[in-house]
């Protein structure tokens, strides 16, 4: 697998799948964008990625249209095109439909796990169609299964995100642009230790996810970004609108 020259985009991409992904494509010879909100994780992303390639950092708000337009624009201009899109950049927030902050939740998640990924598909479609490129959009076992209570918000925005990947697959096919999804089940990654602010507390609950699983474990981010560039690859070109489940077995006790 090469993607040596290739210029992916990554959203998302100061820790976790973001980051990882970054990383491996790296390593592979990429021209890389990491997108992301906080300039300090992006830095210590881009350090581990520059003894390969220098990658082009882009600090922004995925939930302001004119911003994601810019992100497409600016990694155009940086490297004169685009070959993979990777729409991973997500929010996991918990909410019941009773509570006063119920709307104001599915709006803040559906803006990033969502619309978000709309957006840059629509701004990104011109130039993966002139590279006959891909796209690979991160979505969640949570998109076909409830996980939790209380998560209306999350599990809604990524079975939207499943049929829209569907859709945009179709639609994009006779252009030569594939687009798939990848739903991982539970990943250890920043965004679910946030969740659980003690440590303590946090370390029994992956335990007690992975115990859930029937191959007992947990994957890692780097597990989730093997997958991705598989399907970014030229091994996966007859593959498009496709799911890939990795949970470890989780959704087989569902």
């Amino acid at each position: 697998m090469t993607f040596c020259g290739k210029v992916v985009l990554v959203t998302g991409g100061s820790s976790g799948i973001g980051a990882a992904t970054a990383i491996k494509f790296s390593e592979e010879k990429a021209k890389i964008t990491i997108v992301g909100r906080n300039k300090t994780k992006l830095t210590k992303v881009a350090q581990q990625c520059e003894k390969n390639h220098q990658p082009f950092i882009i600090i922004a708000d995925l939930t302001k249209e004119e911003e994601m337009k810019e992100i497409i624009d600016k990694t155009v201009k940086n490297y004169g095109k685009l070959d993979i899109l990777v729409n991973n950049a997500g929010v996991v927030r918990f909410e019941s439909i009773l509570s006063e902050k119920a709307l104001e939740t599915f709006d803040k998640v559906m803006a990033i796990n969502l619309k978000a990924t709309v957006h840059l598909t629509h701004f990104a479609a011109p130039h993966l169609i002139k590279t006959k490129g891909c796209i690979v959009n991160i979505s969640s076992i949570g998109s076909t299964a409830i996980m939790h209570e209380e998560n209306f918000a999350y599990s809604t925005s990524k079975a939207a995100l499943d049929q829209f990947s569907r859709c945009v697959a179709l639609e994009l096919s006779t252009q030569g642009v594939r687009v798939n999804n990848v739903n991982p089940g539970p990943v250890k990654t920043d965004c679910l230790n946030e969740l659980i602010p003690d440590i303590n507390e946090r370390e029994k609950e992956w335990g007690q996810y992975a115990g859930l699983t029937p191959l007992g474990k947990l994957s890692k981010p780097e597990e989730i970004a093997d997958i991705i560039m598989y399907l970014a690859g030229d091994k996966a070109k007859s593959i498009t609108g496709s799911s890939f489940v990795i949970d470890n077995g989780l959704l087989l006790r569902k």
